[in-house]
């Protein structure tokens, strides 16, 4: 039972193709696909929203020196290891007390002292034209 339609070369009949993309449409260029946008979109507040972003990032740069503070100066503390939750875990205390540990906690405290002020420092408005 022929139906009309031709078959492919090299395909049988009565096989499923999963090439769902059409052979007779054409392509579109590669230009149009790669071409990067003509001009970035910035991002201008005004009133409120000028408001809120100002405070968004201040709370930004307020919280990151407050977490940066409070992961640099306690683990060369010594309420560090000796306080209530480490005194029934001696293997998790000794972990603790161990330099590296110390150290780690004081290195992640100054990264986001860091990302805080680098926040601070790069803040700029765009001036509405």
């Amino acid at each position: 039972m022929t139906t009309g339609r031709s078959v492919p070369p090299g395909s049988a009949p009565g096989t499923l193709k999963t090439d769902f993309r059409a052979a007779d449409s054409p392509s579109p260029p590669a230009t149009a696909l790669q071409r990067p946008p003509d001009k970035p979109e910035a991002t201008h507040y005004t009133g409120f929203d000028l408001w809120l972003h100002r405070l968004t990032v201040l709370m930004l740069v307020f919280v990151c020196a407050v977490v940066g503070v409070l992961l640099v100066i306690p683990p060369w503390r010594p309420e560090w290891t000796d306080n209530r939750l480490l005194l029934t875990y001696p293997a998790l205390r000794s972990f603790v007390a161990n330099g590296f540990v110390r150290g780690l906690c004081s290195g992640l405290g100054i990264l986001d002292i860091w990302i805080g002020f680098w926040e601070a420092i790069h803040y700029h408005e765009e001036k509405p034209n």
